[in-house]
C-alpha cells in the first residue's frame, strides 16, 4: 500500500510518497481501509519540527491522526460486527495511508445518510469545538470574536456561537473566506491581514484564537475585563501565555485545554455528528487533494489559502 512518510523535519518537501506492506491485524486490532484522511495545522506544525514536548513525534514517521473508511479485516477477540462497517478511526498516527490498523475502540460508526467527507471533517474538528466552545460558556447576546474563522474548526465555532445567540465577529483572510463565514452565521466579518482591524473587531467579551503569534496576541487584548480568552491553536506563531491575559482581568484558556479534553473526545466526535445530522452545524469541506499531493494540501494550510476543512482523498 501507498503511505505519505516524513524522514526528516522541515518543508511540504519533505512528505513523500513510498510503498509498504499491507498491514494486517493483530488480536483486537482491525483493518480500515482508507477513502479520505483528515489535514490538521498540527500536522503542519509537527512536520515543521515545532510540536515541542506537547506533540513529540520523530521522523521517519507517517503523519495522520485520523482516516475514515471500511473495516476490511477483523484480528482475534474482535466483534465481527465491525467487519464491512463504515467508520472513523481516530488513530495516534498513521492516517496518511491507504490502510490504518486500529483498535475497535478507537473507531466510531458513521451514521446511515452521512457523507464520508464531512464525517471526517467532524472528527477532530468538531470534537475540540465543541469542548472549547462548552468550557467559555457563551451567554446570549456577548459578543464572540473567532479566528481563523474560515478554518475548518473556526467555521464549527462561528455556528456554535450563532445557535447560543451571541453576536459573533468572524477574522479571517480574504474575501471567499470570510463570504462563506457570513453565510454561516457571522454578524461582522473582518480580515485580520488589513490594517486596523483590530480596532474594527473589539471590544469582545471572547475570543477563540487559533493562530497564536502577534494576531493572538490582538484577539486577547480586545476581551473586556471579565470576559474569556481561548487558545486552541498556534498555526501562525507561538501560543499567547495565559499568564499573560490574565493580568489583565480576562480568564484564559491555553493550550494545555487540548489534553485535557483527551478523555471525551470520541464521546464529542458522536455528540457533534448528531448534530450535523440534524443539521445543528455544517461542516464545510473547502478542498481536496489526492493522497500523493499531501504536500500541496499541507501548502494551502500553510499560505491560508484553505478555506474550511482540507482532506486527503485515497
Amino acid at each position: 500500500m501507498r503511505v505519505i512518510v516524513v524522514d526528516r523535519f522541515g518543508g511540504p518537501e519533505v512528505l513523500r510518497v513510498k510503498t509498504v506492506p499491507d498491514p494486517h491485524p493483530g488480536p483486537g486490532q482491525v483493518v480500515v481501509e482508507v477513502k479520505v484522511a483528515g489535514v490538521l495545522s498540527l500536522d503542519t506544525v509537527i512536520r515543521r519540527g515545532e510540536g515541542g514536548d506537547r506533540f513529540a513525534v520523530s521522523p521517519p514517521y507517517v503523519p495522520g491522526a485520523g482516516a475514515a473508511g471500511q473495516v476490511t479485516e477483523i484480528g482475534a477477540g474482535v466483534d465481527p460486527s465491525w467487519c464491512g462497517q463504515w467508520v472513523l478511526a481516530d488513530v495516534d498516527g498513521g492516517g496518511y495511508a491507504e490502510q490504518v490498523l486500529a483498535a475497535p475502540d478507537q473507531l466510531i460508526r458513521i451514521p446511515p445518510g452521512a457523507g464520508l467527507r464531512e464525517a471526517m471533517a467532524l472528527l477532530h474538528d468538531g470534537a475540540t469545538a465543541l469542548a472549547v466552545f462548552e468550557r467559555v460558556r457563551v451567554q446570549r447576546g456577548e459578543t464572540v470574536l473567532v479566528q481563523p474563522a474560515g478554518g475548518g474548526l473556526g467555521i464549527l465555532l462561528v455556528q456554535l456561537a450563532h445557535a447560543a445567540g451571541a453576536r459573533v465577529i468572524g477574522a479571517a483572510r480574504g474575501a471567499a473566506k470570510l463570504e462563506a463565514v457570513r453565510g454561516l452565521g457571522a454578524d461582522v466579518v473582518i480580515d485580520y491581514s488589513e490594517p486596523g482591524w483590530a480596532d474594527r473587531a473589539g471590544p469582545v467579551d471572547v475570543a477563540f484564537d487559533g493562530v497564536g503569534g502577534e494576531l493572538g496576541r490582538a484577539a486577547a487584548r480586545l476581551v473586556v475585563p471579565g470576559g474569556r480568552y481561548s487558545n486552541y491553536g498556534f498555526a501562525g506563531g507561538a501560543p499567547v501565555p495565559a499568564d499573560e491575559v490574565a493580568r489583565r482581568g480576562v480568564t484564559a484558556y491555553g493550550l494545555e485545554q487540548l489534553s485535557e479534553y483527551e478523555p471525551g473526545r470520541r464521546a464529542r466526535a458522536e455528540r457533534v455528528l448528531r448534530l450535523a445530522a440534524r443539521g445543528a452545524v455544517r461542516p464545510v469541506v473547502g478542498q481536496t487533494f489526492p493522497l500523493s499531493r499531501a504536500a500541496d494540501a499541507h501548502r494551502a494550510l500553510e499560505n491560508r489559502t484553505a478555506t474550511g476543512k482540507t482532506l486527503l482523498v485515497v
